[in-house]
C-alpha cells in the first residue's frame, strides 16, 4: 500500500510549492515510485496544472503517475451544491489509480486563495482524512514576528488536531532570513513533538523572470538578447531626463519607456554595453509606439531583450508589479533555489524516519543523479572552475550555488566575468572570483611551479607566464589544497585540462598512468564504461591499471565492480595480438587485486547477458552480470559509449578522470549546464573520498 502525504497551507501565500518540491526530492532518492496528486486545480484543465507538469519533468513522472482532479470551477459548484462527498469520491478514485502504481504518493492540496480560507482548509482537512495520507502542513510567516509565526503554527496544530489529520511536520516558509532562526526559537514544541521547519524567503524565487512578465503582458519580442530567464530584480518608468535616469539604474531592473523615447533607449543600450554602468534585465516599449528605423539597429545589438506592447506605461506598470516569481513555471535557476532552501533547513532523516518506504529495487538516471547532487551537498567541498568567460560555466555555477551543492571559485577577468554575467542575466552572489593575473596567490603559485619543474629548466620568471593560464592557476590551487578539486574543457581540449596535472599533481601510488570513465545510466541500473576518452591504445599493463581504477571509480558511486575484460572473443575461444593482451592484462589485475571479481577475454554479450553468459563462460561470477567494462582501445570504447547512449537513451556522465593523486576533471566541449553540474558534482565526491583515504593531507592555505 503506497504511503501518502499531504501537503496542506495553513495560511495564504504560504510558499507551498517549494515545500512540495523538497518533499518530492526527497523522496525520489528513498522510493522506486513516486507519485503526485492535485485534487483541485487552477484553471480548465486539470492535465495541464503547472505544478503537475513540473512533477512530470521534473521526477520523469508519467500521466499515470501524476495527475489533477477537479478544475476549482468544479469543486466550488459542488461545495455550492452541498456535494462535498461528491468531491471525496472523485478525488478517492484518481488518488487510489495513482497509488497502485506508486510506493509514496505526494498530494499538494488548494492554495486559500478563495474568498472562504476556513472552507478550503476544511476541505483540504477532509480530504487528507479520506486519502489516508499524513499531513505535512505549510505557513507563511511573511510579514510576522517571531511570535506571531508561533501562535500561527499552535493554531495549526489545534485545527488540524481538531479534525483529527495526523500531522507529520509543519514547515514555516517565507521567513524573513534574519528572523528564520529566532522564529525557530520561539516555536513551541506541541504535545505531538512533530519537527517544525523554517525555510527563509528567497528573492531568486520571489522574483519574476522576463519570460513571466512578457506573457503577463502578451509582449511582442522586438529584438535583443533572446534569454528570457533572467530575473527582473526591480522595476524602472522612464518618465525622467536622461542623466537623472541613469543615476537611478541598476542591474537586474526591467525598463519601461514609452516608444518614441529614443533617447531613453539609445542611453538603456549604452549603459548595458558599458563595464561602468548596470545591465537592465529587459526593455519594454509602450503605447505600440515604433521606434525611430535609425533605433532598430541598434536594438538589435541589446544584451537584453526588447519588447513592445500596445498599452500605455502607466498600465503595463501595473501588470508587472502584480507578476510574481513562481517555481511552477520550471525554470531550472528557480528550482535549484527551491532545492537548496529545503536542504538547508529540513532533516531528512528525521521525517524518512517517521515514513516507512520499501527499499529501492532499481537505479533511475534521475534517482542516480538527484542521489549525486544531495551526496555532495552533504559533503561539502570547494572547486574550481578555470573558465569563467564561458556562459554555461557560468550558468552552472549559478545553479551550483542556488542548489547549496559546495563552494565555488570562477577564474577569469573579474570585469569581463561580470560584464557577460549581467549581459545573461547571472547572478553570481556568494561565487569567488579570482583573476590570475592580479591574484596575489599568483607569485607563491609560480614559486611553487619553478620548484617542482626545475628538472625542466623552469624558472621563476617563466612560471608567472604559465600561471596566467586558468588551468595551470586552478591546478595550483588544487595541488596546495586552495580548493578541493577543478572541473575545466568546455572550451578547451582534454590535453589543456590533463596536462597541468600531469605536471605536478601526478598520480596515485602505484598508479602508471591517468584514465576516465563514463557513468553509463540505464532504465534501470548504472554500468561504468573505460577507458573512453584518454588512452588510445593501452597495453596490457596499463589496461590493468584503467581496470583497478575503474574499479574503485564505480565503487565511489554505489556500484558494485564485476570487471569484463572486453575483446572479440571469450575465455579461450580465440587467439592472437589483441586476444592475448587482454588475457595478460587480466592476469594482471588478478595478482594485484585477488579482492576484486574480474573476467576476461570477454565478449560484450557474454558480459551482459546471463544467458550467452551460461553457454560461453558457466560459473563465471562476472559473466552475465558485468558492471564495469573495460574496453581494449580507446577507438572501441568511444564509440561504444555512444553508440550505447544514442541507441538506448542512456545518460553518459562523464569523462570521470581518475587515477591522479587530487580530483580533475576534464568537460567536453559540447558539455550543457546540466553535464558541467554533474561532473562537478562528481569532483565533489572524488574530493571527499581522496581527502577520507588522506587523514595526513597538508592543511588548506588561504
Amino acid at each position: 500500500m503506497a504511503h501518502g502525504i499531504y501537503v496542506s497551507a495553513i495560511t495564504p501565500g504560504s510558499g507551498k510549492s517549494l515545500v512540495t518540491l523538497g518533499l518530492a526530492d526527497m523522496l525520489h532518492r528513498h522510493a522506486d515510485r513516486i507519485g503526485f496528486f492535485r485534487p483541485i486545480v487552477q484553471g480548465d484543465d486539470p492535465e495541464q496544472d503547472p505544478m503537475v507538469l513540473l512533477m512530470r519533468r521534473t521526477f520523469g513522472l508519467d500521466n499515470s503517475m501524476s495527475r489533477g482532479g477537479l478544475t476549482d470551477q468544479q469543486a466550488r459548484a459542488m461545495l455550492a451544491a452541498g456535494k462535498r462527498e461528491d468531491i471525496d469520491t472523485a478525488c478517492v478514485a484518481i488518488y487510489s489509480a495513482i497509488a497502485r502504481n506508486c510506493d509514496v504518493v505526494i498530494v499538494e492540496g488548494t492554495d486559500l486563495v478563495g474568498h472562504d480560507a476556513a472552507v478550503e482548509f476544511d476541505l483540504n482537512a477532509r480530504l487528507a482524512n479520506n486519502l489516508g495520507t499524513a499531513v505535512v502542513a505549510v505557513t507563511s510567516a511573511k510579514g510576522m514576528t517571531p511570535a506571531e509565526a508561533a501562535d500561527v503554527v499552535d493554531v495549526a496544530r489545534r485545527e488540524l488536531d481538531a479534525a483529527n489529520c495526523s500531522l507529520l511536520a509543519i514547515l514555516i516558509n517565507r521567513a524573513e532570513e534574519d528572523s528564520a532562526a529566532e522564529i525557530a526559537a520561539a516555536v513551541r514544541p506541541g504535545a505531538s513533538r512533530r519537527p517544525v521547519y523554517v525555510l527563509p524567503e528567497l528573492d531568486e524565487i520571489s522574483r519574476p523572470t522576463v519570460a513571466a512578465v512578457a506573457a503577463a503582458l502578451n509582449a511582442t519580442p522586438m529584438a535583443g538578447n533572446t534569454n528570457l530567464e533572467r530575473d527582473v530584480t526591480a522595476v524602472k518608468i522612464a518618465a525622467m531626463t536622461v542623466g537623472n535616469f541613469l543615476q537611478v539604474l541598476h542591474d537586474g531592473e526591467l525598463v519601461i519607456t514609452p516608444g518614441d523615447r529614443a533617447d531613453v533607449m539609445v542611453a538603456t543600450l549604452a549603459a548595458a554595453l558599458s563595464p561602468e554602468f548596470p545591465v537592465p534585465s529587459g526593455l519594454v516599449l509602450t503605447g505600440g509606439l515604433t521606434p525611430d528605423a535609425h533605433i532598430h539597429p541598434l536594438l538589435a545589438s541589446a544584451p537584453f531583450p526588447v519588447f513592445a506592447v500596445a498599452g500605455d506605461t502607466y498600465q503595463t506598470a501595473r501588470t508587472v508589479s502584480g507578476v510574481r516569481g513562481e517555481i511552477t513555471t520550471g525554470e531550472r535557476r528557480k528550482v535549484a533555489a527551491a532545492l537548496g532552501a529545503w536542504a538547508r533547513a529540513v532533516d531528512e532523516s528525521e521525517l524518512l524516519d517517521r515514513l516507512t518506504l520499501p527499499r529501492p529495487e532499481k537505479m533511475t538516471p534521475l534517482r542516480f543523479l538527484h542521489e549525486l547532487i544531495e551526496r555532495a551537498r552533504s559533503q561539502r567541498k570547494h572547486i574550481v572552475l578555470p573558465e569563467g568567460q564561458d556562459v554555461r560555466i557560468l550558468r552552472a555555477a549559478e545553479i551550483l550555488r542556488r542548489r547549496d551543492v559546495c563552494d565555488l571559485t570562477v577564474l577569469g577577468p573579474e570585469r569581463r566575468v561580470r560584464e557577460l554575467a549581467a549581459t545573461e542575466g547571472i547572478d553570481l552572489a556568494g561565487i569567488s572570483l579570482v583573476d590570475p593575473a592580479t591574484s596575489p596567490l599568483r607569485e607563491d603559485f609560480a614559486a611553487e611551479y619553478a620548484r617542482l619543474r626545475a628538472h625542466k629548466g623552469v624558472d621563476v620568471e617563466a612560471a608567472r607566464e604559465v600561471m596566467l593560464e586558468g588551468a595551470y592557476f586552478g591546478t595550483m590551487m588544487v595541488q596546495l589544497g586552495v580548493v578541493d578539486g577543478m572541473v575545466s574543457g568546455a572550451a578547451h581540449t582534454t590535453a589543456n585540462t590533463i596536462r597541468p596535472a600531469l605536471e605536478f599533481v601526478k598520480t596515485k601510488s602505484g598508479v602508471r598512468i591517468v584514465s576516465s570513465v563514463f557513468l553509463m545510466l540505464l532504465a534501470d541500473r548504472v554500468l561504468v564504461y573505460g577507458d573512453c576518452a584518454v588512452n588510445p591504445d593501452p597495453n596490457e599493463e596499463q589496461l590493468a591499471d584503467i581496470a583497478i581504477a575503474s574499479a574503485g571509480t564505480a565503487a565511489q558511486f554505489g556500484v558494485q565492480p564485476r570487471i569484463a575484460m572486453l575483446s572479440y572473443s571469450t575465455g579461450g575461444s580465440g587467439s592472437g595480438a589483441a586476444v592475448d593482451r587482454v588475457r595478460r592484462a587480466t592476469d594482471l589485475v588478478r595478482e594485484r587485486r585477488p579482492d576484486l571479481a574480474v573476467e576476461g577475454p570477454i565478449q560484450y554479450d557474454a558480459a551482459v547477458d546471463a544467458s550467452i553468459a551460461a553457454s560461453k563462460l558457466p560459473g563465471s561470477s562476472v559473466a552475465g552480470q558485468a558492471t564495469v567494462f573495460v574496453f581494449p582501445d580507446l577507438n572501441t570504447g568511444n564509440n561504444t559509449y555512444k553508440a550505447v547512449q544514442q541507441s538506448s537513451g542512456a545518460v553518459a556522465v562523464g569523462p570521470v578522470l581518475q587515477g591522479l593523486r587530487k580530483p580533475v576533471n576534464d568537460l567536453s566541449r559540447g558539455c550543457t549546464v546540466e553535464d558541467i553540474v554533474n561532473t562537478v558534482a562528481i569532483t565533489v565526491v572524488q574530493a571527499h573520498e581522496s581527502a577520507a583515504s588522506s587523514p595526513a593531507a597538508s592543511p588548506k592555505e588561504s
